[in-house]
């Protein structure tokens, strides 16, 4: 089924926004241009600028399964930099992809890949740029299918359900050619939403209504269309057969001419807090065959290469890969281990390296089950240091259940002990809020009060302030909680986030909307209630996620 409206290229495009995509194009190597005629047009969107938008291996991997298709062209559209948000408004132009300048409203398809909750408000900003009604409900036959994957939509899509036609829950990579197919054997829009609700990991949220109880609590789930009452999450088995990666090499982005590479998928710690480890469960790791085939591939264009793992120490083939001549490699993060420490030797020469201790007690870190020690951090950042690691990032987390003023002391006390291992070196913290996640064992707990975070905050960055060598940075607490609230929220959030594109205060935005934000943050859940994710499937039982909240709390 091929739009007819897909066909034609704009005129109506500033020159300013015209030139400023050129100027981007013109930085690219790998960029896919295809003739639309006959084809089907997939506008493939990133609710954030260019710069974060490239930098996101799952999004570029699309792109390059999408091209991959003969009968698809496949073209990137982002939210555009704030002076260029005003250029669109002054001279009236629609939101439009970078390689053909065709406004969305014209293509078959738009594909929103989102990673993340706090990009939510700027996915109603692109549809008021696209002049496209937001909510699925409100479109006409002719506007263009919209569907939405990645990490947020495998999780809880609820917040922003009710402006997209089908939400993937799962990897694209699993899924995406079998939609593909439907579509292109699908006779209308009907016809495509009937077929999609009969596919495993599919969801269409028109077919589902949801009623509340008078304390805003959920009573209930009702389908129609014959629409399943569960939607099970598709994975891909084996990721050594996985098409996505880095399809296009450009320096504005964060990892500057870098190739980034998928070495593992899902990690096998089981942090609590972890919202990763559970929704790409189970762990996968790429055969070294498939790894060396790439980075062969990948060197024609780069040298730089950055390798993707939840915990790369636990790679089984990382030494060879490390050891391959003529890469320059980079590894972001590393788990602090005595395996970590092992390859601080085959890292020489690089600048900075990651480690997340995420918090200052074995306590508390037992509470998250961060299955490191004390010695083990200490150990490998002498390892790194000694390697000659210039920096040492150390990730920690503040507002953590059952955490305590003791707590917040293990962080400045574990930093120093740090400091002794190395006077010359730098560290820097990188201290966030916790927020609570789906399908975690702490999706039933509150948010600790603001006030308590910005305090603790404060006693850590006085405590170190006479350290020499050390910056502490943390997270702005007001956007940890709007993330709270687009983490825990269920559809009726989707009046802020619409709210949202009139301003940008989202406490405001939830005030104007009806929305009480501590029923979503400050409220600790009971397991009998039912979630607004509790529809999706995952492959971990609640009670086991109960039976684990319970002995963490245990912990005190």
């Amino acid at each position: 089924m091929v739009n007819s409206h897909a066909k034609c290229i704009g005129d109506d495009v500033s020159r300013k926004l015209r030139e400023r995509a050129d100027f981007l194009l013109s930085r690219e190597k790998g960029t896919a241009y295809k003739d639309p005629g006959g084809r089907i047009t997939v506008a493939l969107v990133y609710p954030n600028t260019y710069h974060v938008g490239m930098s996101n291996l799952g999004f570029q991997g699309i792109y390059g399964l999408l091209n991959n298709m003969k009968d698809i062209v496949c073209e990137r559209a982002f939210l555009p930099d704030d002076k260029d948000i005003h250029e669109y408004a002054r001279s009236n132009t629609e939101l439009f992809t970078l390689e053909s300048k065709r406004a969305l409203s014209r293509f078959d398809i738009i594909a929103f890949s989102v990673s993340f909750e706090n990009d939510y408000p700027n996915i109603a900003r692109m549809f008021e740029l696209s002049k496209i009604p937001l909510r699925s409900r409100e479109r006409k036959p002719h506007h263009p299918l919209v569907i939405m994957g990645g990490a947020s939509a495998f999780f809880n899509p609820e917040p922003v359900s009710d402006f997209f036609d089908i939400c993937f829950i799962g990897e694209a990579d699993e899924m995406l050619p079998e939609f593909i197919e439907l579509y292109k054997s699908s006779a209308d829009r009907s016809d495509i939403l009937k077929k999609s609700a009969a596919i495993d990991g599919l969801y269409l949220p028109q077919f589902y209504s949801v009623s509340y109880e008078n304390d805003g609590k959920i009573s209930g789930r009702q389908r129609s269309d014959n629409a399943p009452a569960t939607i099970k999450k598709r994975y891909l088995k084996d990721i050594s057969l996985s098409k996505v990666r880095t399809s296009i090499i450009t320096t504005e982005t964060e990892f500057s001419g870098m190739y980034l590479m998928e070495a593992m998928r899902g990690c096998p710690w089981n942090c609590r807090f972890c919202v990763a480890g559970k929704i790409y469960n189970p762990p996968r790791k790429k055969e070294l065959k498939a790894i060396k085939n790439e980075i062969q591939a990948a060197i024609a264009t780069t040298k730089r290469i950055g390798l993707i793992g939840p915990s790369l120490s636990d790679y089984p083939h990382i030494k060879d890969v490390l050891n391959i001549p003529g890469v320059d490699f980079s590894i972001t993060s590393l788990r602090a281990s005595t395996k970590s420490a092992e390859l601080a030797d085959l890292m020489k020469g690089h600048k900075s390296v990651s480690i997340a201790p995420e918090a200052g007690t074995e306590r508390l870190r037992k509470v998250i089950n961060k299955r490191i020690t004390e010695e083990d951090i200490l150990y490998t950042s002498e390892l790194l240091f000694a390697a000659g690691i210039e920096t040492l990032r150390l990730y920690f987390m503040v507002g953590l259940p059952t955490e305590t003023g003791e707590d917040i002391e293990g962080i400045i006390d574990l930093v120093n002990k740090i400091r002794t291992v190395s006077a010359k070196r730098y560290i820097t913290l990188s201290i966030s809020t916790f927020v609570p996640k789906p399908f975690t064992p702490f999706q039933w707990h509150p948010m600790e009060n603001p006030a308590v975070i910005k305090e603790r905050f404060g006693i850590i960055k006085k405590g170190l302030s006479h350290v020499k060598g050390i910056k502490v940075f943390h997270d702005v607490p007001k956007y940890a909680y709007m993330q709270g609230l687009f983490s825990m929220g269920d559809r009726r959030i989707s009046e802020v986030i619409e709210e949202m594109t009139k301003t940008t205060d989202w406490m405001k935005a939830a005030e104007t909307a009806g929305i009480d934000k501590d029923f979503y943050i400050f409220r600790k859940k009971e397991f009998s209630e039912i979630l607004p994710w509790d529809f999706i499937d995952m492959g971990v039982s609640k009670d086991k996620l109960w039976d684990e909240y319970q002995d963490a709390l245990s912990l005190k």
